[in-house]
């Protein structure tokens, strides 16, 4: 009993000293090659990371993706994809749309990844047909498989949309690879001929999708983010295939298609990076380019400083008194022209207020003689007998007159508010030193009430109803004489109706004499 009591401590230990080592061996497994799956058979330690390069003329991104003739940089697009300046729509929302995107030049990369951000959206719950992600060794411009050409000669991660076999498994992503002599079986969605997939809903999602394909050492892995967080990196393992061998150079493409159904598939960045094994020198920018492209950029660069040096002689010629002084001094700055511009923009606001206010005095002028007009002809008349037909009463009269010298005080008053908002403006164009911000922002809220005030007050002139009762009427003028009788007109309708029936005779007449000789 007392050797067994001795090994009860040592017994009670060994789970716990298992426990240790199980979690230990967990760590150790999280951190080595299964622990980040976005580069698959790397070391265990950051240091064992695969070197990252940025490949521009494999990658596009918005803004300003187009240029002015509508072409994408170093890609080529094909079928029914529309470029803009933040995305390319590789297939509209239309029946059988088909469309696609490559890279001109080949890629000779041994190992690579790249970034995909994209948006499938479609009015259905279900939409047809899907994207794809290709590396191929030539460009499938066109062709059946989704948006490309059949029978391609290395590996295309499918996002398809679809059910065709009806087996209730999409939206998947799929990656099928070919040797350029197969044919895809799209009936089947590819079932037989898929490498590696996983079920993922890739439509209609609130933030732009993300696909993350990593080859390397040879090792093919997809990584997805699904949409659903802003997060750039939040990003779940899909699939892989290992020992996946593809085309030492190839193109790198994207292409999407619809059928009885159609969703918009929209791609906003292509992201292309060259991967270079730990211990290996990374490749410089000198044997990257040849020296036939070196030359060509130096005289694409010689030909733009020309025609720079060109112009910047022609705006000294015809700008002498600015010559002397420092580009800098004679090329506006951003700050410049925006001050210019707020300039040019209060100008305007200050002409088209005195150009109102001009109008306001027309009318003013124009209500001061009716008013005088109007109290002359009741001077003149008196207190005349109301009840004649034809003459206007003293009510009347009154009534008028004091209806126009409303007007004229409402007139007066949008005149002076016309008139403190033109100094107001005169005030911010002209700012005094210690003038700041504030003062401006000030003046602006001063000058916006105003025209809200003379706004109003118009709108209350234009909807002034005076009842039928009491106003007044001008007098109808005398109807002008008439320089052509009604006897005048029916006998000249009667003459041009008989020339006319004549013509029509005379002309039947010498077609009918034509007919004769045939």
């Amino acid at each position: 009993m007392a050797g067994s009591r001795r090994r009860g401590p040592q017994a009670r230990a060994r789970p716990f000293f298992c426990a240790l080592l199980l979690s230990c061996s967990h760590y150790v497994w999280g951190q080595g090659v299964g622990g980040d799956p976005a580069h698959p058979g790397a070391a265990g330690t950051p240091a064992a990371l695969p070197h990252r390069r940025f490949e521009y003329k494999y990658s596009f991104k918005g803004p300003h993706l187009v240029q002015s003739d509508g072409t994408v940089p170093f890609w080529a697009h094909a079928g029914n994809a529309i470029p803009s300046s933040d995305q390319i729509r590789i297939a509209p929302s239309l029946k059988s749309q088909r469309g696609s995107v490559w890279t001109k030049t080949k890629a000779a990369f041994e190992n690579w990844e790249i970034e995909v951000t994209f948006r499938v959206t479609g009015r259905g719950r279900i939409g047809a047909d899907g994207l794809a992600i290709w590396y191929t060794e030539n460009q499938g411009l066109e062709g059946p498989v989704f948006g490309s050409a059949d029978m391609w000669n290395g590996v295309g991660i499918f996002f398809d949309s679809f059910d065709n076999d009806g087996k209730k498994n999409n939206p998947a992503i799929i990656i099928i690879g070919n040797n350029g002599q197969i044919h895809y079986d799209h009936q089947n969605d590819g079932a037989n001929q898929a490498l590696a997939s996983c079920q993922r809903d890739f439509r209609n999602k609130p933030y732009p999708v993300r696909a993350k394909i990593v080859y390397y050492q040879k090792t093919l892995a997809v990584m997805v983010n699904n949409g659903f967080t802003p997060d750039k990196n939040d990003y779940e393992f899909c699939a892989k295939v290992e020992n996946m061998i593809i085309p030492a150079q190839g193109h790198f493409g994207i292409s999407a298609a619809t059928g009885g159904l159609a969703d918009d598939h929209d791609v906003l960045s292509f992201l292309t990076f060259q991967l270079t094994e730990p211990g290996k020198e990374p490749p410089t920018p000198d044997k990257e380019i040849s020296e036939k492209e070196k030359e060509k950029y130096q005289e694409e660069f010689e030909h733009f400083q020309q025609e720079l040096d060109k112009k910047k002689e022609e705006f000294q010629k015809g700008h002498p008194d600015l010559q002397g002084q420092p580009a800098d001094e004679i090329f506006e700055s951003v700050g410049d022209r925006e001050l210019r511009q707020i300039f040019e923009g209060q100008n305007r606001i200050h002409l088209e207020i005195k150009q109102l206010n001009r109008q306001l005095d027309m009318i003013l002028d124009e209500q001061r003689k009716y008013v005088s007009s109007l109290t002359e002809e009741m001077s003149r008349r008196g207190a005349g007998s109301p009840g004649q037909h034809g003459q206007i009463t003293q009510q009347e009269l009154d009534t008028v007159v004091n209806t126009q010298q409303e007007i004229l005080r409402q007139v007066n008053e949008m005149k002076n508010s016309m008139s403190e908002t033109v100094r107001l403006v005169s005030g911010v164009q002209h700012p005094g030193p210690a003038g700041g911000a504030y003062e401006a922002t000030q003046h602006f809220n001063d000058i916006k009430e105003h025209l809200h005030v003379v706004k109003r007050d118009i709108e209350n002139l234009v909807q002034r109803n005076v009842p039928s009762n009491e106003r007044l009427r001008c007098p109808e003028l005398p109807p002008f004489p008439s320089c052509l009788s009604t006897v005048h007109f029916v006998i000249f309708v009667v003459v041009q109706t008989m020339l006319f029936v004549g013509y029509i005779m005379y002309r039947t007449q010498q077609e009918a004499a034509a007919k004769k000789f045939f």
